[in-house]
């Protein structure tokens, strides 16, 4: 006799009587059939990891668009510096390195090895440098961009640079600007330590004790009690801007918009040997409001030169090099100088400098 058996449910017009359903549920319960009701334990969680990724991949199918543009926000966010995306868990660094560069070949030569060698040397020693104190760093080209070339201003476009890098970083407070030709000396130090912690006693506000250019020193209507925005050094030739920081301010954002705009020094600029350096010295000496807010460092502090600059006044020690300078500037290398061989000279003694104690050759 066969051990499985069907069990027809009795049918009534009110359903079950108590006495049916006890007997069909004790029934029920001695045949086999029931058993495969229930579920078995083994395999349980496969199963429940199984519906789980089928639920996923469903999600998925029905919603590739909008997961399409979460990842794409996200790598945005991670990977670049769209203002319109949120940067979660980071916010603008407090100093961003702003690097003139060369990288496209320029419009006047093609770059050679050596002119390879020195962006490639100046470029990783300020990744280094911003990396080491979280800093920021942007690269701009300067000669490959044809802005105002018809005025012949494709050489000094610094204001127009720094303008765009304060838009790139809106959280920024200050923007220190290199040129190529400079190399950071002592990266161990921050430029917190070095001055900008300290700026009232690092920095001179008149050019009283040191005025290469003979600039006036006696304009009306200045408070100097005022906070410095922007940092700058003079050398033999008068203001040198191949290392300066200036402070975002609402200030700053208007000495930028006239230090760029032509019409306030009329043609000036179409026969300034050193462009906006000499704008800068014309605004500084006639603009009260613009000189109260500017710093002087002695030129070592964040531009040394290397010997050959400033050849007139080669016995004069404010001005070079000397180890533990914090900053090289090679300034004017590339007029009757080896731009590569200084470079060369410089990165071997830096490396020289912070060789590690147990190296010994």
């Amino acid at each position: 006799m066969s051990t499985n058996r069907a069990f027809r449910v009795p049918q009534s017009k009110g359903g079950l009587t108590p006495e049916e359903a006890g007997d069909w549920e004790k029934n029920l319960s001695h045949d086999e059939y029931s058993k495969s009701y229930k579920p078995a334990r083994k395999g349980s969680l496969q199963s429940s990891v199984r519906r789980a990724l089928q639920i996923g991949q469903d999600l998925i199918l029905k919603n590739k668009k909008m997961l399409l543009g979460v990842m794409t926000l996200l790598f945005l966010s991670l990977f670049t510096t769209v203002p319109i995306v949120p940067h979660f868990g980071s916010s603008d660094p407090k100093v961003v390195i702003v690097l003139a560069a060369n990288e496209g070949g320029g419009v006047l030569k093609w770059k050679g090895p050596q002119e390879w060698s020195i962006e490639r040397s100046s470029i990783a020693n300020k990744k280094h440098y911003a990396k080491l104190h979280g800093y920021g760093l942007t690269i701009k080209d300067m000669t490959t961009k044809k802005r105002y070339s018809h005025e012949w201003r494709e050489s000094w476009e610094k204001a127009d640079m720094l303008k765009q890098t304060m838009r790139q970083f809106p959280n920024t407070e200050w923007f220190w600007w290199l040129d190529l030709h400079t190399y950071i000396m002592e990266p161990q130090i921050s430029l917190e330590r070095h001055f900008l912690n300290n700026l009232d006693n690092e920095t001179y506000r008149s050019l009283e004790t040191f005025n290469p250019l003979g600039l006036p020193t006696d304009l009306p209507y200045i408070d100097y009690k005022m906070p410095i925005d922007m940092i700058i050094t003079q050398d033999c030739g008068g203001f040198n801007l191949g290392s300066f920081l200036i402070r975002r301010s609402e200030w700053s954002e208007l000495l930028l918009d006239i230090w760029w705009d032509p019409s306030m020094y009329e043609q000036k600029h179409m026969i300034w040997e050193h462009g906006e350096q000499d704008a800068l010295e014309e605004l500084y000496s006639s603009q009260p409001w613009i000189r109260e807010r500017v710093g002087f460092l002695p030129l070592r502090k964040i531009n040394a030169f290397p010997v050959g600059a400033c050849s007139e006044s080669s016995d004069d020690d404010r001005y070079f090099y000397k180890p533990n300078d914090f900053v090289v500037n090679m300034a004017g290398c590339q007029w009757g100088r080896d731009c590569w061989g200084e470079m060369e000279h410089f990165k071997a003694f830096a490396k020289k400098l912070h060789k590690p104690w147990w190296k010994f050759w």
